[in-house]
């Protein structure tokens, strides 16, 4: 991608040209990897996959697919993938950056996934990319880990391998996106991280869409590379009932911030996507 691209996007919303090529094309591949990474991990386990195609008829259109496994070491995790263009409604236009000047018009296309595992002392975690365009182009995205049981071990490799992708974009990056990804993902009412964080990015188009666009490919590799050692490292510890019910409770704190403050699930709720997309977060079992 290029910043002329960007900027023939931008001054042509909604024709989605890079999203619907480029993006997606690495999107859907980098969501094959992660599952089969994770199957990996779980033997006997396999994702089940539902491609999804809005109706022509349709106010929105386009495709995806939605990829959820229910196994031993992951309790539940969806891996999904998702390519919409079209018009939003007025709700949605005001949540969206360009979207009024662009009389509503848009695409949007990214991955987006939540882990929840078995074992309490493997931590959730949480990744998505995307590249949005109304009357302007950017990408947005980021990763965070959220231990019930907090390893410094854990928590560092997680944090350096981000660091790593951050630091060959920008050598402030890191300290940016760790901040805004430490103040993003807080519940007010709780007072407390949501978890110990990682990286949170959002409108970004520096006028480089090259470096832009290499820089968001480089953060799904980083997570790709990091989150399976650490689930590896962290499944077979032995744990008790007591470190289990901590998990859910903790659980519990996840829905609270995904269900109230979370822009992804706000934003399929305005696009009218499927519930069970932008709902996959949801743990399958959670305690208050």
């Amino acid at each position: 991608m290029t910043a002329q691209t960007v900027d023939t996007l931008a001054a042509k919303p909604g024709t989605g040209a890079f999203a619907q090529t480029v993006a997606a094309a690495h999107f859907r591949d980098l969501q094959a990897r992660i599952t089969a990474a994770f199957e990996t991990l779980d033997p006997g386990h396999t994702f089940t996959c539902t491609p999804w195609t809005r109706p022509d008829t349709d106010r929105l259109k386009g495709d995806g697919e939605m990829r959820v496994m229910r196994g031993g070491v992951f309790e539940k995790v969806g891996v999904n993938f998702s390519n919409v263009w079209g018009t939003l409604s007025d709700a949605g236009m005001s949540q969206m950056p360009g979207a009024k000047e662009s009389e509503g018009r848009f695409t949007a296309c990214g991955i987006s996934l939540v882990a929840h595992m078995t074992n309490p002392f493997v931590p959730i975690v949480h990744m998505n990319l995307r590249c949005m365009t109304t009357s302007k182009g950017w990408f947005g995205g980021g990763a965070d880990l959220t231990p019930t049981f907090p390893f410094a071990e854990d928590t560092a490799d997680f944090h350096a391998a981000l660091k790593g992708a951050c630091e060959a974009y920008r050598p402030d990056a890191y300290d940016e996106y760790k901040a805004w990804c430490d103040k993003y993902f807080y519940l007010p009412h709780r007072k407390e991280p949501r978890g110990v964080g990682g990286i949170f990015f959002d409108d970004l188009n520096s006028g480089d869409g090259d470096r832009d666009w290499a820089f968001v490919r480089a953060v799904g590799e980083a997570f790709l590379a990091i989150y399976p050692k650490i689930v590896a490292r962290r499944m077979n510890l032995p744990y008790t009932d007591a470190d289990r019910d901590k998990l859910l409770l903790k659980r519990g704190r996840y829905v609270e911030f995904n269900l109230v403050y979370d822009r992804g699930t706000r934003f399929g709720f305005v696009t009218e996507a499927n519930p069970e997309a932008y709902l996959m977060s949801m743990p399958p079992i959670v305690k208050w």
